[in-house]
């Protein structure tokens, strides 16, 4: 069953579906609110939710037009005078995290349209035009309309998204060109010569035999319709604005201190990935103590491999030795297939709640592994690149496969879905921060859960976390110093046992994506540290699967809503989650 969401109706009712005196309290006040602008935000994106928390798209994009946004944010900005006249003490402890929360989204996105953020819709790693085409079958035909009615929409959403762009040009606020370079490709594989070549073909290879033949028949020839008539069209004209006005125009500078009003954007951006209050220079200072502390792990690893040559040498050794290296994406993706099995075969030591969602694995898209990151994790699926089987050594695939996957980034996202009694609004936001610090933490969890095997999964882990660390020097580097982006560079590669194609697609992510490189390493260490001021308080009565389900039980929050509940998880003596068996 869906619940459709009837645009500007919503909001006439919302305010007033409860009657007045249901929402005499605070908790209350504050559930309206939410609910309120959960409803706002499903409208202004097309969506529907299912009862199960999830969403899908309608017929339609959202508009991305500057009174678009500026409207939203000013509705966003109204939501939070509201907030602020909610009295926090009057609060529960759920309902105050629930509060941070809702604060934290409203201000990141009003922050984003302080500085009209939708004048750079893409950097080097992530763009509006990648993630449109469906993979695989829909499960109805009134999926497969309203796919269709979004491929009819994308010449509109595409002018929208190419005038943001020109904007941002005019005003000196664009992508950094050095990152550019190549990026066409992504587009160009959408332009097509005929319907059945293009990726958004793909839900029409294999329509679902219960469909009679008439509407299989109709969807087939108004799917091919709709690609020839506006999909390759409108990416034809994209890929002209990219190659002839975009690129050659984009600005020659790299760091966020170079925008109109710099500083302050940076801020922002730091703000808003990692919700933490920390300065360009503290984020700096942490992150040359975190290099510094994994140097020296790194150096046992390479004595526990029998390597008598410098560290320096190892990782040189580590890069270029055939063994490290697939034959074929299907080996890749068979090594990590195996540690998500071995991780499995774990789970129930460290996690008492294990989800009912399951997730798959695949490869990342063609279209854009050339220059796309390592993996990412999804509710559905996770993905590992297998582009350029050189630059993948298979010993950092143990750690990325955590990472991603589970317990990792699909594993939350499952537990983040199945809360049955969290507040809507909350069952799939996402803070980088909390999200990235987790997956990062799951790395480390695999020393734990004896998921590396040799010195040289472990120097792999140990690689992905200094990959990590080092992105706090490199990001406030590059932002708030001033660094070349040959010194970003030569410090990841120094530091690491990436490999140079790697190195180079990450470097240009930090210059193109101020701020999200710090979420990681920041909410890692957040995790790791009040797990360990829970292990020091309670002794002998901390279990380490309560705290791992506390933990993912909140869903995606603020780091310091984060710190709050494991406060509180020391003062109950260390309480899993009811009705969960810890025996």
């Amino acid at each position: 069953m869906r619940t459709a969401i009837f645009g500007a109706a919503v909001l006439a009712v919302s305010a007033f579906a409860s009657p007045l005196a249901a929402q005499d309290t605070a908790d209350e006040r504050l559930m309206a609110l939410a609910d309120e602008y959960h409803d706002f935000q499903l409208a202004e994106y097309g969506l529907t939710e299912r009862d199960d928390g999830g969403t899908e798209q309608g017929d339609r994009l959202w508009s991305v037009t500057p009174e678009a946004h500026r409207a939203r944010a000013a509705q966003f900005a109204r939501y939070l005078e509201r907030l602020e006249n909610i009295n926090s003490s009057d609060l529960s402890p759920e309902a105050r995290t629930n509060a941070m929360v809702l604060r934290t989204l409203l201000e990141s996105d009003i922050g984003d349209a302080r500085f009209a953020e939708w004048e750079m819709p893409f950097d080097s790693d992530s763009n509006f035009w990648s993630y449109l085409a469906a993979r695989s079958a829909f499960n109805t035909v009134e999926d497969y309309e309203n796919y269709i009615g979004r491929m009819r929409d994308l010449p509109r959403y595409f002018d929208e998204q190419i005038a943001n762009a020109g904007a941002g040009l005019e005003r000196g606020f664009s992508v950094p060109r050095v990152t550019l370079e190549g990026r066409d490709a992504s587009i160009e594989a959408y332009v097509v010569d005929s319907p059945e070549e293009s990726p958004f073909w793909t839900p029409f290879e294999s329509l679902p035999q219960r469909f009679s033949a008439e509407d299989r028949a109709r969807l087939v020839a108004e799917g091919r319709a709709a690609i020839e008539e506006s999909v390759t069209p409108a990416y034809r004209e994209l890929l002209t604005f990219f190659r002839e006005i975009y690129l050659p125009n984009a600005r020659t500078t790299l760091g966020a201190r170079e925008f109109p009003d710099g500083a302050a954007y940076y801020a922002q951006q730091i703000r808003q990935y990692t919700t933490l209050d920390l300065t360009a220079e503290e984020i700096h200072r942490i992150g040359l103590g975190e290099v510094a502390r994994i140097t020296s792990e790194m150096e046992q690893a390479k004595a526990d491999a029998s390597f008598e040559g410098t560290l320096a040498e190892f990782i040189s050794f580590l890069r270029t030795d055939e063994q490290f290296v697939a034959d074929t994406p299907d080996e890749l993706m068979g090594v990590a297939a195996y540690t998500a099995k071995r991780v499995d075969d774990k789970l129930d030591e460290y996690f008492g709640f294990l989800p009912r969602y399951r997730h798959g694995l695949r490869p990342v898209d063609p279209a854009i592994a050339p220059f796309y990151t390592a993996g990412r994790g999804g509710l559905e699926y996770c993905q590992i690149n297998t582009h350029d089987l050189p630059s993948r050594p298979v010993y950092n695939i143990p750690a990325l496969t955590m990472h991603e996957c589970a317990p990792g980034h699909s594993f939350q996202a499952a537990i983040a879905l199945e809360r049955e009694d969290a507040p809507r609004f909350r069952r799939q936001t996402y803070f980088s921060g909390f999200g990235e610090g987790w997956g990062l933490y799951t790395e480390y969890l695999g020393n734990e859960m004896g998921i590396y095997r040799d010195p040289y999964e472990r120097f792999g882990q140990l690689s992905y976390e200094m990959w990590r660390a080092a992105r706090l020097v490199i990001d406030t580097g590059i932002h708030h110093y001033g660094w070349t982006r040959e010194q970003a560079v030569e410090y990841l590669s120094s530091h690491t046992a990436l490999s140079d194609r790697e190195v180079g697609t990450e470097i240009d992510r930090y210059i193109s994506w101020p701020g999200q490189a710090l979420a990681y390493k920041l909410g890692e260490m957040t995790i790791r540290r009040v797990r360990q001021k829970a292990e020091n308080a309670l002794g002998e009565d901390f279990d380490i699967r309560k705290f791992h389900d506390v933990v993912l039980s909140l869903g995606s929050v603020p780091l310091p809503a984060l710190e709050a509940r494991i406060d509180a998880f020391i003062a109950d003596g260390g309480q899993g989650l009811p009705g969960v068996s810890y025996d």
